[in-house]
C-alpha cells in the first residue's frame, strides 16, 4: 500500500486483529496497516493462554470484561463455527469449600446472573460428584456455557481476512518512536517510518510503553506475571470431564490453580502468577535487566506487594516447589498423585498496576490525540476480542484526520 494509512494498528495479537478486521468490515475503504514486531501473529498473550472461551461470571456487572465478555463469546463462537475452527463447549465447574468460599460463590452466581450468562446452576457436592467423580467439593456452580479453542488458530484466520479484505499486515516490524504531526502521526519503526492518519494501540505487553511514546501517560505500567502450568500424563486426561476451577479470591485478578481441557487433548493444571524478569518472560531464566528494573523500580510494584505479600511468598514457592504445587491441586482433586503430572508450558500477563499498588480490574480504553489505546488486556480479552473491535471502532473518528 502507498501512501499515508488512514489507521495503523500496533500489535497483531487477537485483539488487533480483530479490531482492524472489524475496521474494514464497517469502513470497507479505510486504508489500514498492522505491524507486530514478531515474525507471525498471536505470538505472546494469544498463544500462550489456555485456550478458554468464558462465560462472563466473574466479572464486575456494568464493566467492560463483564459486557465485553458476554458479546464476545457469542461473537467468537459464530466466527470459530463459520471458520471451522476446532472448539469444545465443555463446561466447567467452580468449586466451594467452606462458609467463606461458599459466600463467594453466591456473589458469583449473582454477577452470572446480572451478566447474562445462561444457564448456571448450584451444584451440592452429590451433584457435583456426579458431574466430575474426581473433584471434591461442597458445593460448586455450574457453567455449562463455558468452552475450549486454540486462540493462535482464530489469531492466523484473523490475519487472512485481514489481507483478503486489503490491509497491510507487517509482522517483523518493530515501534521505536511515535511522533504527532498536524495531519496524523508519523511512527519510526526498524523498516522505516510510516505515516498514518490515526493510531489504535494493541500492544498487549508493550502497550504502556507505546501510550508513552505517543505522548499519554496511561496512569498504569504493566507488570509481567508468568503463569506456569503442569500438563497431567497422558494415562490421566480422563479424570476430568470440563473445566475446574477454585473459588477465586476477589482481592486478586487471578483465577487460582486450575484444571484445563485443551483443544488438543491436553490437561493443563495450573497456572501460578509470579513477576517475570522480563516482559516477555516465559522461563525462569529469562532476564531482561531494563524490563527488570522497570517492574521493580514504579512505584506501584512496592505498594503491590505490600498489599499481596502473603500471596507473592506463596505464589513464588509453588512456582520453585511441585510439591507445594501439586497440593493446591490436590485440593481440587485429591486423588492425583506426584507422578500424575509432568512440566508444561507458560504465558505471560500484561497486568496493569497503578500506583498506589492496585491492580486494574477492568479493560482500559484511553484516548490521545489522533490515537487510541487500549491498555491491561489480559483474561477474557481473547474471548472478548471480537466485541473489543466493535467498542474500539466506534471510538475510532469516521474521518481520522478531523
Amino acid at each position: 500500500m502507498d501512501g499515508r494509512a488512514d489507521v495503523l494498528v500496533v500489535g497483531g495479537g487477537i485483539v488487533g486483529l480483530a479490531t482492524a478486521r472489524e475496521l474494514l468490515a464497517q469502513r470497507p475503504n479505510t486504508r489500514v496497516v498492522l505491524l507486530d514486531k514478531e515474525p507471525g501473529v498471536g505470538r505472546h498473550q494469544t498463544g500462550h493462554n489456555s485456550g478458554v472461551i468464558h462465560s462472563g461470571v466473574y466479572y464486575r456487572p456494568g464493566s467492560l470484561k463483564a459486557t465485553l465478555c458476554v458479546r464476545g463469546r457469542n461473537l467468537l463462537l459464530d466466527y470459530v463455527v463459520r471458520n471451522q475452527i476446532p472448539h469444545r463447549l465443555c463446561g466447567k465447574v467452580i468449586v466451594a469449600n467452606g462458609a467463606e468460599e461458599g459466600a463467594r460463590l453466591d456473589e458469583l452466581s449473582r454477577r452470572a446472573q446480572a451478566n447474562g450468562v445462561p444457564n448456571t446452576r448450584s451444584l451440592d457436592s452429590q451433584e457435583l460428584r456426579v458431574l466430575e467423580p474426581a473433584v471434591r467439593g461442597e458445593r460448586a456452580l455450574h457453567v455449562p456455557g463455558t468452552g475450549i479453542v486454540d486462540y493462535r488458530a482464530v489469531a492466523d484466520q484473523l490475519a487472512k481476512d485481514l489481507v483478503a479484505a486489503g490491509a497491510d499486515l507487517r509482522t517483523g516490524t518493530e515501534v521505536t518512536g511515535i511522533r504527532a504531526v498536524p495531519d496524523g502521526v508519523e511512527v519510526a519503526t526498524n523498516q522505516g517510518t510510516l505515516p498514518a492518519r490515526y493510531l489504535v494501540n494493541a500492544a498487549g505487553l508493550q502497550a504502556d510503553r507505546i501510550a508513552l511514546m505517543a505522548g499519554l501517560d496511561p496512569g498504569v505500567r504493566i507488570l509481567p506475571f508468568r503463569g506456569e502450568y503442569y500438563l497431567l500424563r497422558p494415562e490421566r486426561r480422563d479424570l476430568f470431564r470440563g473445566l475446574v476451577y477454585p473459588v477465586p479470591d476477589p482481592a486478586m485478578p487471578f483465577l487460582g490453580v486450575h484444571f484445563t481441557l485443551t483443544i488438543h487433548g491436553e490437561v493443563e493444571a495450573g497456572p501460578n502468577a509470579i513477576l517475570a524478569f522480563a516482559r516477555e518472560g516465559y522461563r525462569k531464566s529469562d532476564v531482561r535487566v531494563g524490563d527488570l528494573l522497570e517492574s521493580v523500580f514504579y512505584p506501584g510494584f512496592l505498594r503491590m506487594v505490600n498489599r499481596y505479600w502473603s500471596s507473592a511468598v506463596h505464589e513464588t514457592n509453588r512456582s520453585f516447589r511441585r510439591a507445594v504445587f501439586l497440593r493446591d491441586l490436590q485440593a481440587l482433586a485429591p486423588s492425583l498423585v506426584a507422578a500424575d503430572i509432568a512440566p508444561g508450558g507458560s504465558g505471560v500477563r500484561a497486568q496493569a498496576v497503578f500506583p498506589d499498588g492496585r491492580m486494574a480490574d477492568d479493560f482500559l480504553l484511553l484516548h490521545s490525540p489522533r490515537a487510541l489505546h487500549i491498555i491491561n488486556t489480559p483474561s477474557p480479552a481473547a474471548t472478548a476480542s471480537l466485541a473489543i473491535a466493535e467498542r474500539l471502532v466506534d471510538e475510532i473518528p469516521r474521518d481520522p484526520s478531523a
